[in-house]
């Protein structure tokens, strides 16, 4: 799901961080051609060579952000997780319910899949390349959608005593929903899906 916003969660992983815009564009032009990269061809197929080639970009100014092709992988995972986590909050900003906030939470996370498919093959490819960030972008998705279901317990939408592991169960639904309609298809599943998602939630996590 390339964007064209600076990248939010990328900066720990990158060696050097960019102070001016035109650096900043560079690298995004760099992390949005690494997706495609590692996208289209896997971690290990592909190259820097090839990264560059797309982003349009010399050689040297790979090596003005990143070490290697580890380095750039691992920021591209801790990029894209980072986007996804834009692109839900934005969304949610708009809704005011829990019930709300979590279908439009879903409902964005299925058009970012849709728009970058190639994000379920670079976080699968991070549990091999870099466990670290593979932990971190499942870690960090559940604290959010467990802070989110606390706020829902405590405005009396969801019932009491969801916990961590309910976190985990929503993550893991929006996640294969995601690879089915998002990934899979070609259609525009986003609302109906999302939609689908949140009637199945009132009934198992709404307060009775």
């Amino acid at each position: 799901m390339a964007s064209s916003q600076a990248p939010s969660s990328a900066p720990s992983a990158i060696d050097k961080i960019p102070r001016t815009e035109r650096g900043r564009q560079t690298l995004r032009k760099l992390l949005d051609a690494a997706a495609k990269e590692f996208g289209e061809k896997g971690f290990h197929d592909a190259s820097i060579s090839g990264i560059t080639r797309r982003a349009g970009t010399a050689l040297g100014s790979f090596y003005t952000y990143f070490d290697s092709k580890d380095a750039v992988f691992r920021a591209l995972v801790q990029d894209m997780s980072g986007q996804v986590a834009s692109r839900a909050g934005s969304a949610i900003a708009k809704a005011d319910t829990a019930f709300a906030i979590e279908q439009a939470a879903l409902r964005a996370f299925l058009e970012f899949a849709s728009e970058n498919k190639e994000i379920y093959r670079i976080i699968d490819e991070s549990e091999f390349v870099d466990p670290q960030s593979f932990r971190a972008h499942y870690e960090s998705t559940a604290a959010r959608i467990m802070d989110r279901l606390r706020s829902g317990a405590a405005d009396r939408e969801f019932r009491e005593g969801l916990e961590e592991a309910h976190a985990w169960a929503l993550m893991g639904m929006n996640v294969f929903l995601g690879l089915r309609y998002s990934v899979w298809s070609d259609e525009d599943n986003a609302e109906r899906i999302s939609a689908i998602a949140n009637e199945f939630l009132r009934e198992g996590i709404g307060r009775r």
